[in-house]
């Protein structure tokens, strides 16, 4: 059986202010594995004409824990920031350490799940290469192909060997016309 990730994705975000300076993503579940894609950081309508710091915790909070600033917002010069390509794995912490906020986190959260459908696989390789199998071209007066349906009596002439001309680089119609 063959076993293959799937990834399962979900909304986060948090809201850092003057009554909750700080929110943790964590997660208990070691069956997966997780990551938190940052997307971005922006300052409410609300907020103040202040620089709002925001600050990242990785770890569990211990002494071996180190914050580093990653947004400076300030409501008239830089209210928003994008964050796209920051991907974190948990535990991680987000710390208002100067102003007052409103400051909104948004992330996805991101789950790889395996599972294992060997069944389903082979279809979708099945269905591959049907769609690579090239159908009859016709060819006409000016050398063009167009391509078109195989009818039930095309099928069985393919099926005999027989292949329809293949395209290549020719001399032209003028060297042609020298050997006549």
């Amino acid at each position: 059986m063959s076993k293959t990730e799937k990834p399962l994705s979900t909304l986060w975000g948090c809201e850092l202010n003057e009554s909750n300076k700080e929110e943790s993503f964590k997660t208990d579940d070691t069956n997966h594995q997780h990551q938190l894609a940052l997307r971005t950081m922006c300052l409410g309508h609300t907020a103040k004409d202040e620089f709002n710091i925001v600050e990242l915790v990785t770890g569990e909070g211990n002494s071996s824990a180190k914050a580093v600033p990653i947004a400076t917002l300030h409501a008239k010069s830089m209210p928003t920031v994008n964050l796209s390509g920051l991907d974190l794995h948990p535990p991680v912490t987000f710390r208002l350490k100067r102003g007052s906020g409103p400051v909104y986190v948004g992330a996805e959260h991101v789950a790889l799940e395996e599972y294992s459908d060997e069944e389903e696989m082979d279809e979708e390789v099945e269905e591959e290469e049907e769609d690579i199998e090239e159908s009859p071209v016709k060819v006409t007066k000016n050398g063009a192909g167009k391509r078109k349906k195989p009818e039930k009596g095309e099928d069985e002439k393919a099926s005999d060997g027989e292949n329809p001309p293949k395209k290549g680089k020719g001399r032209g119609r003028k060297a042609q016309a020298a050997k006549v």
